[in-house]
């Protein structure tokens, strides 16, 4: 591993092992984000299944969006992700940012899901 890749790594250990102890029984909603697209998913952690996922690559937001890359498309996300996950039947999550900073499409996105009706 390079030195970046094990900061990283390290990282989102840290990130993770907290919400394990903050979090209990809650499912987490993991964000990844990448240069071009932005990626949300709610794990059930103790059951090892994914609930649900969304992002910006899927057809109907894909045509609204102008980009995946921007902070409208991050709370599109969020919203479509809050929406799936109360049809999944859950309403409360640990956000899981991962290796990111809670600023920018990762806060846009929290903020999308909050407005969607995801409790974190």
């Amino acid at each position: 591993m390079t030195k970046n890749a094990n900061v990283t790594a390290r990282r989102q250990a840290r990130v993770r092992r907290k919400l394990k102890t903050v979090g209990g029984e809650r499912p987490r909603l993991s964000v990844f984000r990448s240069s071009k697209q932005i990626y949300a998913q709610v794990i059930d952690d103790v059951k090892g299944v994914t609930l649900a996922s969304a992002s910006s690559l899927e057809k109907d937001l894909k045509g609204q969006l102008k980009t995946g890359a921007d902070k409208a498309a991050a709370t599109a996300v969020g919203k479509l992700i809050a929406e799936r996950a109360t049809k999944a039947g859950v309403t409360t999550v640990v956000f899981d940012r991962g290796q990111y900073m809670f600023h920018g499409r990762v806060k846009a996105l929290a903020d999308g899901a909050r407005e969607g009706g995801l409790q974190f």
